[in-house]
């Protein structure tokens, strides 16, 4: 009895040490971001990595900010995605005419959940280091076509939906870096997908040509927010 009691009362102690010592915050943020689609197919009989395709976007959301205890601690935060990728005119019949170009983009809800610890570097100042893994959920995923067939001609619009060929969620894992100061801070990092995000085994772009749809969903972001409220 007496050696539970003990053991209750070090666990209560080391809560209040903790308690103690954290600080919380909850904040919103914003930034630019460029997923980045990347396959691997094979040619002539050996594997090659395809041209990765890049989606350039923007990001908005808010984070829970938690230091538990000497600088180590966590995020949470959820965020809005959205980003495009847009092919120049290109000739596709008997020159000039026809002509076509396509437009995809994506609209993503994201939860990251990342582990962090700060440095103090100067007063009210801190620079981070974080890593952890997030949850993606696609919304929207479309592919634009638009085609022209005559100068000042109509400019017809075909859509098709990518989830046909692309899963609607995808794992993450990220690494990053960033700084605070005072209720400011900035961060960038680089998120390596975790997942096949590709639906089928294999789909043929050209007669000649068929690469296999496995691959990765990765990321670029750089973020700007502010905590708003802190205890």
């Amino acid at each position: 009895m007496k050696k539970s009691i003990l053991c209750a009362i070090l666990v209560c102690c080391n809560i209040l040490l903790i308690h103690a010592e954290s600080s919380q915050f909850i904040g919103v943020h914003a930034g630019f971001t460029q997923p980045i689609t990347r396959l691997n197919a094979p040619n002539v009989g050996m594997e090659k990595k395809l041209n990765p395709t890049t989606y350039n976007g923007f990001k908005v959301g808010a984070v829970y900010d938690a230091t538990l205890v000497k600088g180590f601690g966590y995020t949470i935060a959820i965020n809005y995605t959205f980003g495009e990728n847009r092919t120049d005119w290109k000739q596709v019949g008997s020159y000039p005419y026809p002509r076509q170009h396509t437009r995809d983009y994506y609209h993503q809800l994201e939860i990251p959940v990342d582990w962090q610890y700060k440095f103090r570097i100067a007063q009210n100042t801190w620079f981070i280091l974080y890593s952890g893994p997030t949850l993606q959920c696609g919304l929207a995923f479309s592919k634009n076509t638009h085609k022209q067939t005559l100068p000042n001609g109509d400019i017809d619009v075909t859509k098709y939906d990518r989830f046909k060929d692309f899963q609607r969620f995808n794992v993450t894992w990220g690494v990053g870096a960033g700084l605070q100061f005072d209720r400011y801070f900035i961060r960038g990092g680089y998120d390596f997908g975790l997942i096949n995000p590709f639906k089928a085994d294999k789909f043929i772009v050209t007669e000649d040509y068929q690469p296999y749809t496995r691959g990765r969903f990765d990321q670029w972001q750089i973020k700007l927010g502010i905590y708003l409220f802190s205890w």
